[in-house]
């Protein structure tokens, strides 16, 4: 058995990566931009080994220990076709790497291995159900015909009723005018920014769009509440294919959680660990990380 495993949680908003050792301890930690198949595979790989490189250099370690390293990435878009094979090609110095996607090591994390199920709520979104040995995924198909109840579209939304306040066709609210503020209130500078706009820009403005629903913007209420159904919704075909627990996780979790109704909140069940924490079991590594 190698001495080190190293998890890795490669996203469209940030790259994570945690050291540790056969008993769980944490040695290092190290962090990125995005990593995810959308930033293209040479970016991705500059980004993760940068990050790795940060956690090995924190643990103190002589000359990067290659060949006593067990890797796991859970990559945000591996499942697209050939990409997965892309990134297995890449020059990694690990002694073994197990490639999987974000969902899979952060149902992992939460579930400590063990059966259930997460809805990750984050730049977009994805339900990932495990029974067994049988892992298997509900939507994320990919922004902007997916993500659902996702940070990228909750921005989305916003963005279209500032472009239609623009030009008339609806009224004003504090939302509409924020987000245009942004660009001049300038219809022309809105579609440059969307020409270039990836996902992570779009749910840069899920913030805003939550701080005004919470004073009650109207716009920012309906696009609120119709990513909450669209969240409700995902929970229940969860519970309905015999899921025996469901885990909120991702950036956008917590936020949208106050706005899910009583009994669905009532089904939920607090994750156990991360996705790096599941990138560790995905490695091969111990399921618990050491207290001390």
């Amino acid at each position: 058995m190698t001495g080190y495993f190293l998890g890795v949680d490669a996203g469209g908003t940030s790259c994570r990566v945690r050291l540790v050792d056969k008993s769980g301890k944490v040695l290092g930690t190290g962090s990125g931009g995005p990593a995810n198949t959308h930033v293209g595979i040479p970016q991705l790989y500059s980004t993760i080994t940068e990050a790795a490189q940060q956690a090995i250099a924190q643990a103190g370690l002589d000359a990067p220990p290659a060949s006593s390293i067990r890797a796991a990435m859970g990559i945000a878009g591996i499942t697209r076709t050939g990409k997965k094979a892309a990134i297995q090609a890449l020059d990694w110095p690990f002694a073994n790497l197990v490639l999987t996607s974000d969902a899979v090591i952060a149902n992992l994390g939460a579930h400590r291995g063990q059966d259930g199920a997460i809805l990750i709520l984050g730049t977009g979104s994805v339900a990932m159900i495990k029974r067994g040995e049988d892992m298997y995924s509900i939507g994320g198909y990919g922004f902007p015909i997916s993500d659902e109840g996702s940070g990228a579209a909750l921005g989305l939304s916003a963005i279209r009723h500032a472009l239609r306040a623009l030009d008339g066709r609806t009224r004003s609210t504090p939302l509409s005018k924020a987000v245009t503020e942004q660009f001049e209130h300038a219809v022309a500078r809105v579609v440059a920014w969307m020409d270039e706009a990836t996902p992570r820009d779009y749910a840069q403005f899920a913030p805003l769009v939550f701080e005004l629903a919470d004073k009650g913007d109207e716009i920012a209420l309906s696009i609120v509440r119709d990513a909450s159904q669209h969240v409700e919704r995902f929970i229940e075909t969860i519970i309905a294919q015999g899921a025996v627990r469901c885990a909120l996780m991702g950036g956008v979790a917590h936020r949208m959680k106050p706005w899910l109704p009583a009994r669905v909140v009532d089904r939920l069940v607090e994750p156990l660990g991360d996705a790096l924490d599941g990138a560790i079991i995905a490695a091969g590594g111990p399921p618990e990380r050491a207290t001390d």
